[in-house]
């Protein structure tokens, strides 16, 4: 049987990437971008701000991680950018925390809060409530990387 990728690559070096040149100064920002990446990765926490502008977001309708990440960018809210992949990161937590559910519609995954996660939004609104059952200090330390 013939492996239809056999040849894939000796095609791709001869088409795609014979323009494709590495200059130093490409390589010192992917170098950068890299280094930059793991020190953020090895030690990431996430704001308060943050989390309550995700649950914000999907306060009245459930939204795709792009229209919730396109919300937050809006909102000047710079946690994710240059590093999206950490908002599915953080969305896929609170899933697991029961904040959020997702379900799929038309390809995409879409997230809305649970009662729980409402719960947590009523609890920022009564700062200050001295028995605050739901504490997002809490969930703040263990989502936190």
């Amino acid at each position: 049987m013939n492996d239809p990728f056999l040849n894939l690559k000796k095609s791709m070096k001869k088409n795609v990437f014979k323009d494709l040149s590495f200059t130093d100064e490409r390589k010192t920002r992917v170098n950068e971008a890299i280094q930059a990446k793991r020190s953020s990765s090895s030690l990431h926490s996430f704001s308060e701000e943050t989390i309550l502008s995700i649950l914000k977001s999907l306060q009245i309708e459930a939204k795709h991680g792009f229209e919730i990440s396109t919300q937050l960018f809006q909102k000047e809210e710079q946690s994710f950018l240059h590093n999206e992949g950490q908002l599915y990161t953080l969305l896929h937590f609170l899933e697991n925390k029961e904040v959020l559910v997702s379900m799929w519609r038309e390809d995409k995954k879409y997230y809305a809060l649970t009662a729980k996660g409402r719960k947590y939004l009523a609890a920022d609104t009564k700062k200050g409530y001295a028995k605050q059952p739901f504490l997002l200090k809490d969930l703040l330390e263990e989502a936190s990387l």
